[in-house]
């Protein structure tokens, strides 16, 4: 499997703030890339940070589309953000990003696969602490988001928890006597279609 480690961007020159980011890495990039994407043939690396991209002002920008205000340890500026983009061959098929999400009992890393077009391919979490996770990790819970874009969180407001497409407001919430950390994720997958559209797609 081809694998190329693009250059570090972000984590050296923070000194000390460095170590207060928190990423979001794939456990076992080779064992999940192909199980994402059984395809594949080999992925590229890459890390980025809002800092690097654009500062202060591309937080701010970042903060108006996701209708939200970036706060605690997993949103600072200097957060390390990891993208895998997935090749069969030399062509592109599709990408992996994961974000860290503050949760009811912890935090959550919600990972999405997406086609090379941008539109969500897989969901899941890679970590979630919560008493009723099952049904959060169910493949039903899943499979919600598949095919899903950007466009259709467009008017999705996390501060709210309403609004989006058709699609949006359809998907089913497994544990009904307990909203928070569905909320949570349906901030962290817009949040992830965002951060996404600026670092794969160029689109400020």
């Amino acid at each position: 499997m081809r694998k190329i480690l693009l250059p570090l961007i972000l984590v050296l020159g923070f000194g000390a703030r460095a170590f207060a980011a928190v990423g979001c890495d794939l456990n076992d990039p080779d064992r999940d890339v192909k199980r994402l994407f059984p395809e594949s043939t080999g992925y590229k690396t890459a890390y980025l940070s809002v800092d690097k991209l654009g500062g202060q002002p591309l937080l701010q920008e970042i903060e108006t589309r996701l209708g939200d205000k970036f706060q605690g340890l997993y949103e600072t500026v200097d957060v390390p953000y990891t993208v895998y983009t997935i090749y069969k061959g030399d062509a592109v098929i599709g990408y992996i990003h994961g974000i860290n999400q503050k949760g009811q009992y912890g935090g959550l890393q919600v990972f999405l696969s997406y086609d090379a077009q941008g539109s969500i391919r897989g969901f899941y979490y890679q970590k979630m602490t919560n008493r009723k996770a099952a049904g959060l990790r169910s493949d039903d819970f899943a499979k919600q988001f598949a095919g899903l874009t950007l466009a259709d969180f467009q008017s999705y407001n996390p501060q709210t928890a309403s609004g989006g497409s058709a699609k949006v407001a359809a998907i089913q919430n497994p544990s009904t006597d307990d909203a928070t950390d569905f909320n949570a994720t349906l901030r962290a997958v817009k949040k992830n279609l965002i951060l996404t559209d600026i670092f794969v797609f160029n689109k400020r």
